[in-house]
């Protein structure tokens, strides 16, 4: 391997309890694949980013959830648009994966509780987080719901979904990624070494033959000196998401582009970045285990490897027109909370703008929504959610 720097010289990794871990890792079985450093600085049981309380993570992390309650609540008429869709089937299992604490679970059971009451009947809502810790905090934002037998928290995906929906809002930006550069006109990919007693990167040959049929089955080619990540993680998480699923669908609510887009002339560092303190960098081997890393998702490469489980695509749009299609079936009633004065009006329709205006995150965030309902050949099931299409 050699030493490299594909992106510009940064300072030196911060010495966090992780990254000596990392270190002795490194020094005992050698360097590292930057998707195994990101996976560890991510998701380690005990010093990974989002193993951390959310207390200590939550300056780091804002979501759509975090806005306004509207975002649950017209995610809950798509999901009951769907159960309708579907029949209405006795047991409507809405799975959401990367559930956090249940901030959003807790918006779309109360809303339909109060507004849904058949659909809240057939609801069999799974809030699937991987921390235990956060898993407690669901508890109680789910206490009521929980006893009334309409939700559970879960570890992982039930291995059977019969039928239902499978959901996600920012998990798959976060999942670790191969980083490969294109160096006198040869695949590298991305290692993370030792430079003393720092973390550094080095390029070496790639780590496994999923990557270069990952960019070929999607026909792009990669430019000479072009940085770009392989989602491979993404990728068997929706094949596998898929063959768990008996018929519903997968709805994904993140930020992305289709492959074209993603490996054009635009995007030659990548789309990997760092955060902390609401502050992105390049600084990606920085403070493991106190950052967040995230990558643009692929959704030509969701759709080719959810055809391999029998999903097809339903369709893909941005946030506001997702939100927007559906709020203007009831002239966006379902933004106000009952009783509410008209200066909460107010604050609730500004609220809304960051959600759908094309400067905050209404064209920045997709959705996504693949479909396995028996027939792969039919038409498309339509949905209120992608009525922009």
């Amino acid at each position: 391997m050699q030493s490299a720097a594909p992106g510009h010289v940064k300072p030196p990794a911060a010495a966090t309890p992780l990254a000596h871990l990392l270190a002795e890792r490194i020094r005992s079985h050698g360097a590292i694949t930057f998707a195994e450093f990101m996976r560890e600085a991510l998701y380690h049981p005990e010093w990974g980013y989002y193993s951390r309380k959310d207390a200590q993570r939550f300056p780091d992390f804002y979501t759509s959830v975090d806005v306004h309650p509207i975002f649950a609540r017209l995610l809950a008429r798509q999901l009951a648009e769907m159960w309708e869709l579907m029949g209405r089937p006795g047991e409507f299992w809405a799975v959401e994966a990367a559930a956090g604490t249940g901030r959003l679970a807790a918006g779309i059971l109360d809303f339909a509780a109060r507004e849904q009451s058949a659909f809240y009947g057939a609801l069999k809502y799974l809030a699937v987080e991987s921390s235990a810790a956060r898993r407690g905090e669901q508890t109680a934002a789910l206490a009521r719901h929980i006893a009334a037998g309409r939700a559970s928290p879960a570890g992982e995906l039930p291995r059977e979904i019969p039928a239902g929906c499978i959901f996600s809002n920012e998990l798959l930006d976060a999942l670790p990624v191969h980083r490969v550069v294109v160096e006198r006109g040869e695949m590298r990919e991305v290692y993370v070494t030792l430079d003393g007693e720092t973390l550094a990167e080095e390029l070496g040959p790639p780590s496994t033959p999923e990557i270069a049929p990952y960019f070929l089955e999607q026909g792009i080619t990669l430019r000479e000196g072009q940085q770009a990540e392989a989602g491979l993680a993404a990728c068997r998480w929706m094949e596998e998401a898929g063959r768990r699923l008996g018929r519903g669908f997968i709805l994904t609510v993140d930020y992305g582009h289709e492959a074209a887009e993603l490996y054009d002339q635009r995007h030659m560092r990548g789309t990997l970045m760092a955060y902390a303190g609401h502050a992105a960098s390049e600084d990606f081997l920085r403070t493991p285990g106190e950052q967040d890393l995230t990558a643009h998702v692929n959704f030509t490469a969701l759709d080719l490897w959810g055809r391999r489980a029998g999903l097809a695509r339903s369709g893909c749009v941005t946030q506001m027109e997702f939100l927007v299609a559906l709020g203007r079936a009831n002239e966006f009633a379902d933004l106000y909370e009952p009783g509410a004065a008209e200066v909460e009006h107010i604050r609730a329709r500004l609220l809304l703008k960051t959600l759908i205006h094309p400067e905050g995150m209404g064209e920045t965030f997709c959705v996504y929504v693949q479909h396995k309902l028996g027939d792969a050949s039919a038409e498309a099931p339509r949905l209120t959610g992608l009525a922009g299409i």
